[in-house]
């Protein structure tokens, strides 16, 4: 349904998009609020800037791979004029670049504001569940399933996965000779654990998302990166709990929580009010096309 519907929007009129843009635009005062703090977040960048020479017109972008993050921005694209151009930068590279770009990923330290987040890639990574468990009837371990192809992932599990308290197992493909590759875990197997360990990748972990709308604890690291949901601004013992780089502290939290489960369902309350935010439709639209228009306004295409 999602590749139907981004092939359908290439036959609607321009017409439609600029009436329907007006429509999203209409905010109340709060909303306005709301999306100007995104915006802002989103795109740092706020002094003019020349666009580069290899920048893509909007008339003349046409699909390539990989076609979810295609689709994704040109979905916002529709509204503006097609001879406006634009610098991008799909896949989960996260180096910076010398000039603005829309990127799915970028670091959270440092001098980023030349790379512009865009909600890229999002059926993948924007998935929230409903949780039928509550924190107290779910086993006490920590349960963690995914590819390590990264050596911090890798150096982890060959750690820990035969830890008493945890259930962690790599899903590489293909299929490794080592101990600790396992079968894959579905999303509902998972939350019958009261602990879900978070772990980067090549930037975000893509489970952390469904994570803190679960009714599990999320552990994690301090994230190093962030994307469209503001990774940046989750905050440790609030959102999630964090754990030492070397995972050193790891059974000292696992105790504390199982037995101050009051306390971890505290922390889960929050990231679910975190996660709040997203879940309006008509907002995320009109923070996304605010987004590009500051961007096609700093770069002097009115």
């Amino acid at each position: 349904m999602f590749y139907i519907q981004a092939i359908l929007r290439d036959f609607i009129p321009f017409s439609i998009f600029k009436n329907r843009k007006k429509y999203v635009m209409t905010l109340n005062k709060s909303d306005i609020e709301l999306v100007q703090k995104r915006v802002n977040y989103y795109c740092k960048q706020n002094k003019p800037f020349i666009i580069q020479s290899d920048a893509k017109m909007i008339g003349n972008f046409k699909k390539e791979k990989p076609s979810a993050y295609f689709y994704d921005l040109k979905q916002y694209l529709y509204y503006f004029n097609p001879k406006f151009k634009f610098n991008y930068r799909f896949g989960d590279d996260t180096y910076l670049e010398q000039y603005p770009f829309f990127v799915k990923a970028r670091p959270i330290s440092g001098n980023n504001h030349h790379a512009i987040l865009m909600n890229l890639d999002k059926h993948r990574h924007f998935l929230f569940i409903k949780d039928p468990y509550s924190f107290r009837q779910k086993k006490e371990l920590l349960v963690w399933r995914g590819a390590a192809y990264q050596v911090h992932r890798k150096k982890f599990i060959k750690e820990y996965y035969l830890h008493p308290r945890c259930n962690i197992g790599q899903t590489n493909k293909p299929i490794e000779n080592v101990p600790w590759q396992k079968d894959k875990l579905s999303i509902q197997e998972q939350l019958q654990y009261k602990f879900i360990l978070s772990i980067e990748g090549n930037d975000v972990a893509t489970s952390l998302k469904w994570t803190l709308s679960s009714n599990s604890l999320c552990l994690m690291v301090k994230p190093k990166f962030e994307t469209w949901f503001m990774e940046g601004l989750l905050i440790a013992g609030v959102h999630y709990v964090e754990l030492n780089s070397d995972y050193s502290d790891l059974d000292e939290k696992l105790e504390y929580y199982i037995e101050h489960p009051e306390e971890a369902e505290r922390i889960i309350n929050n990231a679910h009010k975190f996660i709040q935010q997203f879940q309006n439709p008509n907002i995320e639209d009109a923070i996304s096309i605010s987004v590009l228009q500051r961007y096609f306004d700093l770069s002097g295409q009115h």
